[in-house]
Order: C-alpha cells, then sequence, then structure tokens
C-alpha cells in the first residue's frame, strides 16, 4: 500500500527527530513530571511548558555567551542566522499543536517535538562558541 503525501512527510520528519530527541528526552525533571502526573491535559501541560522553559534557558545563556565572542560580519551574520532559526522553530513543531492530533499532539508530542529543536539549537551553538573562543 502506499502512503499518502501527508503521512510520509509525518514519518520523515518522525524519523529525523528521532536522531535529536535522546539528547533532549535526557530531561530527568520531564520524565519525572509525566510520571507523576495525573494524566490530565493540563498536567501534561504544564509538563511540557516547564521543559521547555529550561531549554529556552539553556538556549539563551549558550546565545549570550556566543554572540558576546561574535565581532565584525560574524557578529552580522550570526544574528541573522539566530532570527531565521527562531522563524523555523515557530514553524517546525507546529502541526502537533494545529488539533488535528489531538490532546497527544498538543500536550505531549509539542512540547517533545520542541525540546528537540531548541536543544539541538543550543548545541549548536555551543560548536560555534567553541570555534569563536580565543585560542
Amino acid at each position: 500500500m502506499a502512503m499518502n503525501k501527508p503521512l510520509a512527510a509525518l514519518v520523515a520528519l518522525t524519523l529525523g527527530l528521532s536522531f535529536a530527541l535522546p539528547a533532549a528526552w535526557a530531561d530527568e525533571a520531564y520524565d519525572r513530571c509525566i510520571k507523576q502526573a495525573n494524566a490530565t491535559t493540563i498536567t501534561y501541560s504544564t509538563c511540557g511548558s516547564d521543559w521547555l522553559k529550561r531549554e529556552d534557558g539553556k538556549l539563551n545563556a549558550a546565545w549570550k555567551r556566543v554572540f558576546a565572542q561574535a565581532q565584525g560580519q560574524t557578529r552580522t551574520d550570526l544574528l541573522d542566522a539566530q532570527r531565521a532559526w527562531i522563524a523555523y522553530k515557530e514553524k517546525a513543531c507546529g502541526f502537533y499543536a494545529n488539533g488535528d492530533w489531538g490532546t497527544d499532539g498538543r500536550a505531549i508530542q509539542y512540547p517533545i517535538c520542541q525540546a528537540a529543536v531548541i536543544a539541538a539549537r543550543t548545541h549548536d551553538l555551543e560548536a560555534i562558541g567553541k570555534f569563536l573562543a580565543p585560542q
């Protein structure tokens, strides 16, 4: 049976994110929260929201370190790249939260996807920071 295009795209995205998820999924506080959650959308959403705040904190700290190291055209290019990444981040996981996937999509899959996207960018920024660091 042939896979329809939306399903094929979902499978491809899921497989692609599966390589990024192990690092993001390692958030022990999220794992504890989900295990303790009383299986309501509100508690799952709270667990995910808290996780995203932690990932954003790591990202923002990495960004500040790296951006402070950058000079000249590199600084301009880095800012342009970050703005483009923010636009990407805002769209990358939106399909989970569009209502088609119900509560599971909005409360569980969306934060997992977002955390993976943010963690990957944090990792990239840390690598850039090592490159820019004085020798």
